[in-house]
């Protein structure tokens, strides 16, 4: 049975290069654990009249301890 798993993920611009070494490793333990194929996507013309508004959708609050 073949599936598609994904998610919208906000990263700061000025931690694209760390996040894409973390996606890089990621994506090739799941691939060695049977993903088909992995991808990553940056959003770089977020700004639409239609549709649902990217950078509108809830800020991640810091996690509680």
């Amino acid at each position: 049975m073949r599936y598609v798993d994904g998610y919208v993920l906000p990263v700061p611009k000025k931690n694209l290069t760390v996040y894409r070494r973390i996606a890089l490793k990621a994506g090739k333990l799941w691939r060695e654990h049977g993903a088909l194929d992995y991808k990553e996507c940056v959003g770089d013309d977020l700004k639409k009249r239609w549709g649902f508004h990217f950078r509108k959708a809830p800020r991640p609050r810091p996690a509680r301890r």
